[in-house]
């Protein structure tokens, strides 16, 4: 077990692609309310703020490079430093037609794009960092719903991802996901430090427990600088747990979308409480620099 962190980031996961636009108005949709909500975290303490980018008509979650790149240049743009991660989480999603006839798949719920296409935005913006799922899963959507990711398709992005000079954060949100993340670090398609985001509490995924979460600690490859959260009303108390366990923090809209039991939070608020919950701890906040000059990240834009 590692020892517990004395200084840590915060990431803030500032939107997502998740139905929660139609609970919480403070969700931001359009590439200005995400910018502007990225920022809002980077000035409340985040050391870096992971970004999808959702249709501004509907509130959906979108691939669109356009829409990255509008958020991407307004961040830059507003002179606060920050160190940004785009998704590349968009493009798996496979929904079978149904329990007795799976094929056809539903079209208005997939969309499968190959690795070169989910890759477009990180191509054309070079973010720092930019994140990696590492496995398939039944996802928390319910129904037929499939998130998909080969170990083919994550070992060409991976690839892809170490050849445009990004870092590759990687999401495991199962035990399994180890397992290939480990042979991905031993083929040489990971740079040093590997970057690691446990993913925790996600039917149908690793539960969030204690248990679990070490038994994932203890089998992230050497020398990896991972951070770790969970969702909902469990996403505050995994800022502590994550320090405790020797790793880094995240929270934001993406997971949780409230403050307390009926109070909606923006990315601000959550980013402000997580550094309460460390600074009480006596855990110092890491600033974006500092996270650069750690995983060794090339700030572009």
């Amino acid at each position: 077990m590692r020892q517990m962190s004395t200084a840590a980031f915060i990431t803030c996961a500032v939107t997502g692609a998740g139905d929660s636009t139609g609970v919480s108005d403070k969700v931001p949709v359009t590439p200005e309310q995400i910018a502007n909500s990225a920022i809002e975290a980077a000035q409340a303490g985040a050391a870096v703020v992971h970004i999808h980018v959702r249709e501004p008509a509907t509130g959906k979650g979108s691939r669109n490079a356009d829409y990255y790149r509008e958020v991407f240049e307004r961040v830059r743009a507003s002179q606060t430093d920050v160190v940004i991660n785009l998704t590349t989480g968009m493009g798996g999603d496979l929904v079978l037609g149904n329990i007795e006839r799976p094929l056809p798949v539903d079209p208005a719920g997939t969309d499968m794009a190959g690795a070169t296409e989910r890759l477009v935005h990180v191509t054309e913006l070079r973010p720092e960092i930019c994140t990696l799922d590492a496995g398939t899963m039944n996802f928390a959507a319910g129904g037929e719903y499939i998130m998909v990711n080969t170990p083919g398709m994550v070992r060409e992005m991976a690839r892809q991802i170490q050849a445009l000079g990004v870092k590759a954060e990687v999401e495991i949100f199962d035990t399994g996901d180890l397992v290939l993340l480990n042979e991905i670090v031993k083929e040489g398609l990971m740079d040093d430090p590997t970057m690691v985001q446990l993913c925790m509490g996600i039917p149908y995924g690793a539960p969030n427990d204690p248990i679990t979460m070490a038994a994932m600690v203890n089998n992230l490859p050497q020398g990896a600088v991972f951070s770790a959260f969970s969702i909902g009303r469990f996403q505050l108390a995994y800022a502590a747990q994550a320090v405790l366990f020797g790793g880094n923090v995240r929270v934001g809209l993406e997971d949780n979308i409230y403050l307390a039991k009926g109070v909606l939070a923006s990315n601000g608020d959550l980013v402000a409480r997580a550094v309460t919950i460390l600074e009480a701890m006596n855990v110092r906040v890491k600033t974006a620099q500092e996270v650069r000059d750690e995983l060794g990240l090339i700030k572009n834009g």
